[in-house]
C-alpha cells in the first residue's frame, strides 16, 4: 500500500471552482437515492462505502474516487454518468435509441479531485456498457494516495499530453508517452501520476465486465 498523503500534495482546485462540482454530484446523489427509497444507511450497506463517507458526498464537503461513485452507481443500478449529469439515463425522444451522441469538453459534468480532474463523456447515451471520460493527472507522488484505487472490470487510458506513470500494488509500473496507451484489470489496484512538468492529460475507458 503506498504510504500515507505526505504534506506534499497534488495541485487542488479553488473552493470557488470545485465546490459547486461537488454540491452538485451530492445534490444528483441524494436525489437518485430518494427515489430509490434508500437511506444513507441502506445504500451504505449496498455499496460498501462508509455511511460518513455518503453522507459527506452528498453535502459536498469531500471529493472522492472514481471506485467510490462506481460502488454507489452499481448500488443504485444506474450509470455512473447518472450521478454527474440529469441527462444521462433520460428515455429517448419519441422511444427512439440514438444511434450516436457527440461530446464536447466543454459542455461534459466535470467533477475535480484531488488526484485527478475528470470529465464524464457521452453521458447521454442510454445504456453505455463503457465509461469513457477526460482525465487530467494532477498527482505526483505515490504518497498523495492513501491506497490504490480498485474497480471491477478493465481499463483502457490513451495519453493526450504529458507522460503518465502507472503504478500497480503487484509492484509492477508502467510508463506511457503521448499517444501510448495501455490496457489492464481494474480490479488490480493502480494509481495514475503525471511524470511530465505540465499535468498529463489522458482519455480513458472503463468497463464492468
Amino acid at each position: 500500500m503506498p504510504a500515507q498523503p505526505s504534506k506534499s500534495r497534488a495541485r487542488k482546485p479553488t473552493a470557488a471552482a470545485a465546490l459547486p462540482d461537488r454540491e452538485r454530484v451530492g445534490e444528483r446523489l441524494r436525489a437518485i437515492r430518494k427515489e430509490h427509497g434508500l437511506t444513507l444507511k441502506a445504500l451504505s450497506a449496498r455499496s460498501g462505502v462508509a455511511l460518513s463517507t455518503l453522507s459527506k458526498i452528498e453535502l459536498g464537503q469531500i471529493s472522492v474516487s472514481y471506485e467510490k461513485f462506481a460502488a454507489v452507481a452499481r448500488a443504485l443500478h444506474v450509470d455512473i454518468a447518472a450521478l454527474f449529469d440529469p441527462r444521462a439515463g433520460a428515455a429517448p425522444v419519441a422511444g427512439r435509441r440514438p444511434v450516436v451522441v457527440r461530446s464536447t469538453l466543454a459542455e461534459s459534468p466535470r467533477y475535480d479531485a484531488e488526484n485527478y480532474d475528470y470529465r464524464m463523456l457521452a453521458t447521454k447515451f442510454p445504456g453505455k456498457r463503457m465509461t469513457p471520460l477526460h482525465g487530467i493527472i494532477v498527482a505526483r507522488q505515490l504518497a498523495q494516495f492513501p491506497d490504490y484505487i480498485r474497480h471491477p472490470g478493465q481499463e483502457f487510458v490513451m495519453v493526450l499530453s504529458g507522460r503518465v506513470r502507472i503504478h500497480f500494488e503487484t509492484g509492477e509500473a508502467i510508463d506511457l508517452a503521448r499517444q501510448e496507451s495501455a490496457y489492464f484489470d481494474s480490479g488490480i489496484g493502480h494509481v495514475y501520476l503525471s511524470t511530465s512538468q505540465a499535468d498529463a492529460q489522458v482519455v480513458v475507458v472503463m468497463s464492468e465486465r
